[in-house]
């Protein structure tokens, strides 16, 4: 393997008991490993049960099909880093290293290609791509990477794809943008390879070996050190974080309603949070409709379930004449 400042690791164990966790608690182990131990290059894996995780500046709506991940049961959560959204599920596995404060440049350089080195010394024909990825020669990206920076120490995490559910992971990260303008950080869809294919063992042995490979020494946390992690983590569950990203955006639905005439709804978007509804058309109101529209979506999700649920709750149609709520659900492409 090549030389490092930062490799060989110290590697934390977390207990037993925290294995299979949601995400958060996982980011938040990171920032208090950052904050409470010792100076030191230390390194930790994890594996979660299917979830998407995004970047600190994306909006939910445009990168993660919603009412995908909740029919599916996929957990959704943000990281304080940037770059795409990622699935992850427990045919991947997940990477921090947190270290000392440094430049940015070289310490990507540093982890992906001590990573790289170790999946060669497994047989896996693995380079670094650009920046920040791990891809196989001639393949596709086998493991993506991120960086942010907290008080004096830095922090890069990535996933490895071992394995994973095509199927979920199509689902989950492919929205319908149809209707969609944007302007937050869209992730790239790069092509992946599979671990799987070039290995002889399965995810965990590939986890245990490259946790050897690069850690020479390692360190225990126990249950004092979850409890504050837990309450590291519990920001991340607050759904303004979780969606109400500062990136605004808007979405338009328009069309011609027999009877009732041209209707377009316009949406002011805070993340994947309605901020605002706006009517235009040559439509007839009954009562105040922009009032109406207003009062049944500000403030809720904009996915079709949600937007389904504050028809059927609110019959803002009502306000307009002749429109229907089978209409306004068409409209709504709902």
């Amino acid at each position: 393997m090549s030389s490092s400042s930062r490799f060989p690791a110290c590697y934390v164990h977390l207990p037993d008991y925290t294995e299979g966790r949601s995400a958060t608690f996982y980011l938040a182990a990171e920032e208090y490993i950052a904050r409470a131990l010792p100076e030191d290059n230390y390194l930790f894996s994890w594996q979660l049960n299917p979830t998407v995780v995004m970047g600190r500046n994306q909006v939910a709506h445009a990168e993660i099909d919603l009412d995908f991940c909740r029919r599916e049961g996929i957990d959704i959560v943000r990281r304080k880093s940037g770059g795409g959204a990622i699935f992850a599920d427990q045919r991947n596995i997940m990477w921090s290293l947190i270290t000392g404060e440094g430049a940015v440049e070289p310490l990507f350089a540093d982890y992906v290609q001590t990573v790289a080195a170790a999946l060669t010394a497994l047989s896996v024909p693995a380079c670094v791509s650009g920046r920040n990825d791990i891809v196989l020669s001639g393949g596709g990206k086998v493991c993506g990477n991120a960086f942010y920076h907290l008080t004096d120490r830095n922090i890069v995490h990535g996933t490895m794809l071992y394995d994973t559910n095509a199927r979920l992971m199509q689902g989950a990260l492919h929205p319908d943008t149809s209707k969609l303008e944007s302007k937050g950080v869209k992730s790239v869809r790069s092509r992946v390879s599979l671990l799987k294919d070039f290995l002889p063992f399965g995810v965990d042995e590939l986890r245990r070996r490259l946790v050897d490979l690069l850690c020479d020494r390692s360190i225990q946390l126990g249950d004092d050190d979850v409890k504050e992690i837990e309450e590291i983590e519990k920001p991340y569950h607050d759904s303004d974080y979780l969606f109400g990203s500062s990136a605004h955006s808007d979405a338009a639905f328009e069309g011609r309603i027999e009877g009732c005439g041209t209707l377009a709804l316009h949406f002011r978007l805070r993340g994947s949070v309605v901020e605002d509804v706006r009517l235009t058309g040559d439509f007839f109101e009954l009562t105040n409709a922009a009032e109406t529209f207003r009062s049944a979506f500000v403030g809720k999700a904009f996915t079709k379930d949600s937007l389904a649920e504050s028809v059927k709750a609110n019959q803002p149609q009502r306000s307009i004449r002749n429109l229907s709520e089978t209409d306004l659900l068409k409209l709504l492409e709902v």
